[in-house]
C-alpha cells in the first residue's frame, strides 16, 4: 500500500505545534507496518536546506503566481522516508514562520502558496509528475493541504483521499474574489464546496471532497460535528458523519523516553524515580524557582492563546501560591498573556517563572522536571502535553474537551478505582473549577502512595504511535476495498 502524506510542516525542521509531530512520526510508524509512506511538503528554506541528494523529477514552470516550479525528491536529514520538496522559491523561500508575516498577520499569497501544495498532491495522485510512484491513499493534513482533496476530486484517479483535521480553528479563509487564482471550475467555488460565510475555506475544501475525514481523537470528532466547537463548520461535519472518524494521536516514544532521553540532567523510569527528583532540582535551578522537594512544580507548556486556557491558569494563580506551589511556564502567542506572565514572574520571585518562546529541549526538561502539567484547554483535538506529562511521570491536570477526555481520568471519589486514574480533570470553562482540580491534584501528590500509583498507571501506559499507525492502516483498506465515490 502507497500512501503520501501532504502536508505544511515536519518535526525536527519545521514545527509551530502538535501537527509536526504528527508528519514526523505517523508514515514513520506505518513504514514499520509495511506501509510504503512517503511526503510531500513546501520548499521551505529549512527543508530545503535538509534535503539530501535532491534531484529534480518534475520541472512544472510557471505556477501559482511562481515564476518557476519544480518538484524535487530526497530524503529528509532525520527524517528517514522518501520526501518530495515542491520547490518554489518566490512562495516559499521565506525566514520565520512558514504562515505568517513577523507582524503575526497572514502572508499575503498564502492561498497560491497551499493552493499549489494541493495542486501538485493531486498531480501525483494522477501519476503526472513523478511516474516511477503514484499513491494508493493521499493523506492531506490540516487546511494548508486541503486542496489536494478538491484537485484530487476534479479529477479521474482511482487514488482515494483522507484528510485529517488537526484543529478545525484554523481553516484557511481567503477573499471568493481570488478563487479563480486556484484554476478550478465554478462549482467548487459555490457553497456546496469551498464558499463559507463569503469567503473561500481551504479546510471545507479537505471537509467537503475527501473520500474519509479523521481527527485526533474519538472526543473531538464528536464534539467537531456540534455548535459549540464546530467553528461554523459543525454542518458540514455531520453532513459527512458516515466518513469521520476519530484516532487518538501518538507520541514518539523514542524522542519522549525519560529512560533515554539524552536531553535531561538524569534518566529515570517508573520504578526508580529518583532521576526525576533530580530534574527537579535542575528545574528549580535553572528557572530560578525556590529548592525545595516538598513544594509541588506546576507546569504549563503551551501555546499562549485563547484556545489553551492559560487566561484561566493566570486567574486561578493566587489559589495554587496559596497551596505552596510553583509555576513554571514556556510558551509564546497572545502578547496580552505573555506580559502577563511575566508580571506574575516578577511578582513573585522564586515560585513563579516564565520563559516566552519555545526551546524543545528545555521542554524535555521541564516535563521531566515538574509533578504537575497543566492543560486548561477550552477545546484541545487531541493535545500532545499531557501525553508527555503521563510518559514522564509529571501527572497531567486538564479540562474534560476533546483528546484530553480520551487520555486523562481522575478518580471518582475515595471509593473509585486507583488503578485506572492517571490524572485529575474538570469539567467547566472556569478558573474556579481549575482551582479546585489543583488542589486535587496536591492532596494527591503529597500522599506517597497515591501519587506513585498515579505516576505508575500513566508511565505504563501505551502511547507509541503503533496503535493509532495500524487504526489509519484498517481505514486505508477498507477505502480501498470500497473504492466509491466519496461518502
Amino acid at each position: 500500500m502507497r500512501v503520501l502524506h501532504v502536508a505544511a510542516e515536519v518535526y525536527p525542521h519545521v514545527k509551530t505545534g502538535g501537527l509536526a509531530d504528527v508528519v514526523g512520526a505517523l508514515p514513520l510508524a506505518q513504514a514499520r507496518l509495511g506501509i510504503d509512506a512517503r511526503l510531500l511538503l513546501p520548499g521551505l528554506p529549512a527543508l530545503r536546506a535538509a534535503l539530501e541528494a535532491p534531484r529534480i523529477v518534475a520541472d512544472i514552470g510557471p505556477a501559482f503566481g511562481a515564476a518557476r516550479v519544480q518538484l524535487l525528491h530526497g530524503r529528509l536529514a532525520g527524517v528517514d522516508l522518501p520526501v518530495w520538496l515542491v520547490d518554489a522559491p518566490l512562495l516559499y523561500a521565506r525566514s520565520g514562520n512558514p504562515y505568517l508575516q513577523r507582524d503575526g498577520s497572514d502572508w499575503p499569497d498564502n492561498l497560491q502558496r497551499f493552493g499549489l501544495l494541493g495542486w501538485v498532491a493531486a498531480q501525483m495522485a494522477c501519476g503526472r509528475l513523478d511516474p516511477d510512484w503514484t499513491p494508493d491513499v493521499l493523506h492531506a493534513h490540516d487546511w494548508h493541504a486541503g486542496m489536494a482533496c478538491a484537485y484530487l476530486a476534479a479529477h479521474a484517479s482511482s487514488t482515494r483521499s483522507v484528510f485529517t483535521v488537526h484543529n478545525l480553528a484554523y481553516q484557511g479563509l481567503f477573499p471568493h474574489q481570488d478563487g479563480a487564482l486556484l484554476g478550478l471550475s465554478s462549482r467548487f467555488m459555490s457553497s456546496a464546496g469551498l464558499e463559507f460565510h463569503g469567503e473561500l475555506s481551504f479546510m471545507k475544501a479537505g471537509l467537503k471532497f475527501a473520500d474519509r475525514i479523521t481527527t485526533v481523537s474519538p472526543r473531538y470528532a464528536q464534539e467537531m460535528a456540534t455548535p459549540e466547537f464546530g467553528c461554523g463548520l459543525d454542518g458540514v461535519v455531520r453532513a459527512r458523519a458516515t466518513a469521520v472518524t476519530g484516532i487518538l494521536n501518538g507520541i514518539d516514544t523514542a524522542v519522549w523516553n525519560p529512560t533515554a532521553d539524552p536531553l535531561l540532567p538524569s534518566s529515570y523510569e517508573a520504578g526508580a524515580l529518583e532521576g526525576k527528583a533530580r530534574c527537579k532540582a535542575a528545574l528549580q535551578a535553572e528557572a530560578g524557582l525556590q529548592a525545595s522537594e516538598a513544594v509541588p512544580v506546576l507546569l504549563a507548556l503551551s501555546r499562549l492563546t485563547q484556545q489553551k486556557g492559560l487566561d484561566l491558569l493566570l486567574r486561578a494563580l493566587p489559589d495554587w501560591l496559596a497551596l505552596g506551589g510553583q509555576l513554571v511556564i514556556q510558551g509564546s502567542g497572545d502578547p496580552g498573556l505573555q506580559q502577563a506572565f511575566k508580571d506574575a514572574a516578577r511578582a513573585h520571585p522564586g515560585r513563579v517563572a516564565a520563559f516566552i518562546g519555545y526551546d524543545e529541549a528545555r521542554a524535555h526538561r521541564l516535563v521531566a522536571g515538574a509533578d504537575l502539567i497543566a492543560v486548561p484547554s477550552r477545546f484541545e483535538p487531541c493535545g500532545l502535553t499531557q501525553l508527555y506529562g503521563l510518559r514522564y511521570g509529571t501527572l497531567p491536570v486538564v479540562r474534560r474537551v476533546g483528546g484530553l477526555a480520551d487520555t486523562v481520568h481522575e478518580r471518582a471519589g475515595s471509593s473509585g478505582d486507583l488503578a485506572t486514574a492517571n490524572g485529575f480533570v474538570f469539567e467547566q470553562d472556569d478558573p474556579g473549577e481549575l482551582a479546585q482540580a489543583l488542589r486535587r491534584a496536591v492532596s494527591a501528590w503529597r500522599d506517597p502512595a497515591q501519587r506513585l500509583a498515579l505516576q505508575h498507571t500513566g508511565m505504563a501506559q501505551d502511547l507509541s504511535w503503533a496503535t493509532p499507525a495500524r487504526a489509519y492502516a484498517s481505514l486505508y483498506g477498507s477505502l480501498l476495498q470500497s473504492l466509491g465515490a466519496p461518502a
